[in-house]
């Protein structure tokens, strides 16, 4: 609940209110059936008009306060469980927004798409019920036992064996089906990402004309959420059924030792109708609390789900003293000091070991390797996209963790491997690093990046709008439109990963070109796949399995280094072969 109140305090006068409506809602309704049993047993009997007439405006004044209590409770309720959720929501995306990419992996984003909605609104639904039902339900049972006690000690016995009977029943009932709750939250998310992944491949889907398997595979997640839903749902049914046998008995017990009662003359006709209904209301009350409890169950489930997100360790903070310094990058000189890292601190092997090298401020220094030789994640970890595990990397002579966040991201700008663009125009997408840029310097950074002739040819030019990833564009047109994107920040370090991957050779040496003329003083990092794109760089990295196995300019690496001239050579056949 601690984790909860931060969400909720901005309703805590509708968490409040709700409560005391309904308090007022029992009060009008509990005394209904005493009234009732005056009507029949004082006024009908003794053939009382005038008591009969003042009997019956009390309970219908009480009926109206009762309604208002009630129409009353709804308002509240809904205000604070609509409320609360939609704080949750929020809370929840600023708490992604805060992970590293080590936070983000432990989560798919399918899962977290289901959190923030699916669970989310469960947890909604459970809110609203406890505002009305829960608090709504024990008030009933108290009064009406009490009330029941009043009219005949002796039958409220059988209510005395009814109430644990059906509540031990209950009890076993939802503890059983709770697991399956969780498990079907977690088939839904297998659900979300066969949809998710199906909608953004749809293009693909259709080019390979696999519709027939995506519907396959998307059956066997979506009847595995049914199967799952169907397990759960046959355990809690079971409650119905448990309730109104429990009831009925009740009720037949009720009648049958209570006309005993009134042939006897212990007891009269109305004291019965009464005692009737307050056993009704008892049992009906226990209904509703079993219903609240079986939405906890399910709630439980999704609870779980969301607090695993919001009690997550970001793994990369601000430092107090970062904070309060505000230092900010200055030149851009990037050092990195016997640096290793591995994704999980369980893990054996270090993904990257033993890296030492410096880029001066205006220096190309490219990164070439394998596939799966580490060269991304050895750039991500210079805006502390991931934590270093040893050693230390410096900018300015400065280690990274003396640098805000904020101040560190902002001084770089990074175009990772797969190129993202946000629904919106491309005016829209190019100022994302910098919501104050002219029109001016966008079009500059669009010259520089080789997009500016593509983007003019557009009928609508810059405020030509994007679908969702940018789905409207090549791979090449993405690619120039993300560099742009990055060189809009007016960055003092520049990290293009495999960003020109999709650009044919001219446009990208014109890339190369527009950098060396008006990015001087700024630090480039480059990783390609081709060492064509990276051979006039000022120094080449050559990365094998994590480890750094060669480093200078390419005449250098020709003359000493294997591994480089065995890339070099396998690009030149394969170039041969393709002309």
């Amino acid at each position: 609940m601690n984790a909860y109140f931060p969400f909720l305090k901005k309703y805590l006068t509708a968490f409040l209110m709700a409560p005391l409506l309904v308090f007022i809602d029992v009060m009008g309704e509990i005394v209904q059936p005493v009234l009732m049993s005056r009507i029949v047993d004082q006024g009908v009997q003794e053939k009382n008009l005038h008591y009969i007439i003042i009997t019956g405006i009390t309970m219908l004044v009480l009926s109206i306060v009762a309604i208002i209590g009630n129409v009353g409770n709804i308002y509240y309720s809904s205000k604070a469980s609509v409320g609360f959720a939609a704080e949750l929501r929020q809370g929840l995306f600023r708490k992604i927004q805060t992970f590293s990419f080590l936070n983000i992996d432990k989560f798919s984003s399918a899962s977290l798409v289901t959190r923030m909605t699916n669970d989310i609104n469960i947890i909604q639904n459970v809110v609203m019920m406890s505002l009305r039902l829960l608090i709504r339900a024990p008030l009933m049972l108290v009064f009406g036992v009490f009330m029941a006690a009043r009219i005949n000690s002796s039958l409220a016995f059988i209510i005395a064996v009814a109430i644990p009977v059906l509540g031990i029943s209950i009890f076993f009932i939802l503890r059983k089906s709770f697991p399956y709750f969780l498990r079907m939250q977690q088939k839904l998310d297998h659900v979300n990402g066969a949809i998710q992944e199906d909608l953004m491949n749809i293009r693909v889907v259709k080019s390979f004309v696999r519709e027939s398997f995506e519907e396959k595979k998307f059956s066997i997640s979506n009847n595995s959420l049914r199967d799952a839903a169907i397990k759960a749902s046959a355990i809690v049914v079971m409650v119905t059924p448990v309730m109104m046998l429990v009831m009925n008995i009740s009720i037949v017990a009720v009648v049958w030792f209570g006309g005993k009662k009134i042939i006897s003359g212990t007891m009269h006709i109305g004291q019965l109708m009464s005692f009737i209904t307050y056993i009704t209301q008892i049992l009906m009350s226990l209904t509703m609390l079993s219903m609240t409890i079986m939405a906890f169950s399910r709630a439980g489930a999704s609870s779980k789900r969301v607090l695993e997100v919001l009690n997550t360790d970001v793994d990369i903070v601000d430092t107090p003293s970062a904070l309060e310094r505000s230092i900010k990058i200055k030149a851009g000189k990037v050092e990195f000091r016997n640096v290793a890292f591995k994704y999980h601190k369980e893990a054996k092997r270090y993904v990257l070991n033993g890296i030492n090298f410096i880029a001066h401020p205006g220096e190309q220094i490219a990164i070439i390797g394998a596939t799966g030789s580490a060269k991304s994640t050895l750039v991500q970890l210079i805006p502390r996209l991931y934590e270093v595990g040893k050693g230390k990397i410096l900018i300015d002579d400065l280690e990274l963790k003396d640098y805000s966040l904020k101040n560190l991201r902002n001084s770089i700008g990074m175009v990772l491997q797969k190129n993202q663009l946000f629904s919106g125009s491309i005016k829209d997408n190019l100022r994302w690093g910098n919501p104050g840029a002219t029109q001016e310097e966008i079009i500059l950074a669009c010259q520089e990046a080789q997009a500016h002739d593509f983007i003019m040819s557009f009928p609508k030019q810059y405020e030509t709008e994007l679908g969702q990833g940018g789905v409207n564009l090549s791979g090449g047109q993405k690619q120039r439109i993300c560099i742009a994107m990055a060189l809009v920040k007016h960055p003092l370090i520049l990290i293009l990963d495999d960003s020109t991957s999709a650009v044919d050779s001219t446009t990208e040496a014109k890339i190369q070109d527009e950098f060396k003329l008006y990015l001087k003083e700024v630090t480039i990092f480059i990783i390609a796949q081709r060492i064509s794109s990276v051979q006039l760089a000022d120094k080449i990295i050559v990365l094998d399995s994590g480890k750094i196995v060669g480093m200078g300019t390419h005449d250098e690496l020709m003359k000493t280094n294997k591994t480089y001239q065995e890339i070099y050579h396998s690009q030149q056949q394969k170039e041969g072969a393709v002309k």
